[in-house]
């Protein structure tokens, strides 16, 4: 069962999709969302959570004080879960859906760029990809942004384009969290 861990819906259930995702678990969530945090990232943050299945991602970050989230997921089901979701924890006014190819979504300028980027692809898409993917969003993150990428321990770390760096990783079992930001530190 997958609950949001803290916040105005802390404690929620969420449904997921049947098959073809794998929710982020409540113990990664928590100890990523603490990171994210102490970082100072989600208070009045622009998110944008990439290829986002249940939206478990970027709905903690709506019930952590996100000021808007955008939900990209390509497949149709998992799509309508998000929507599902999101009129339950009664995020609608917070919260938008996107149905769209990751891919595609990320080559669509940005009015105002995002404040923190949650990449959390299918274990299956190629590192080439993910680095396409990176690459474009990297030129729409604001000064002071955090990029996450969640991966299997297995998989190998992202390659960072130019303009983003890398400045913590965390392990939690099976589940490795690479965390960066536009060349420069964060206080």
């Amino acid at each position: 069962m997958t609950r949001i861990v803290a916040g105005s819906a802390g404690g929620r259930t969420l449904q997921v999709p049947p098959k073809g995702t794998r929710p982020t678990s409540d113990r990664v969530r928590e100890a990523l969302f603490s990171r994210l945090e102490h970082l100072g990232a989600l208070t009045r943050a622009r998110v944008l959570d990439l290829y986002a299945g249940s939206g478990a991602l970027g709905l903690e970050a709506a019930s952590r004080g996100a000021a808007s989230v955008t939900l990209v997921e390509s497949a149709r089901v998992a799509a309508d879960v998000c929507r599902r979701n999101v009129t339950t924890l009664g995020f609608a006014d917070t919260v938008t859906v996107v149905v769209d190819r990751v891919e595609r979504f990320v080559t669509h300028p940005v009015a105002t760029p995002w404040d923190l980027v949650l990449v959390d692809p299918p274990y299956d898409v190629p590192d080439d990809a993910l680095a396409s993917v990176l690459g474009r969003v990297a030129g729409a993150l604001a000064a002071e942004a955090v990029l996450v990428v969640e991966r299997s321990t297995r998989s190998p770390e992202p390659p960072w384009p130019a303009g983003l760096e890398r400045f913590d990783d965390r392990t939690y079992g099976e589940t490795r969290v690479w965390f960066a930001q536009p060349g420069h530190g964060l206080a």
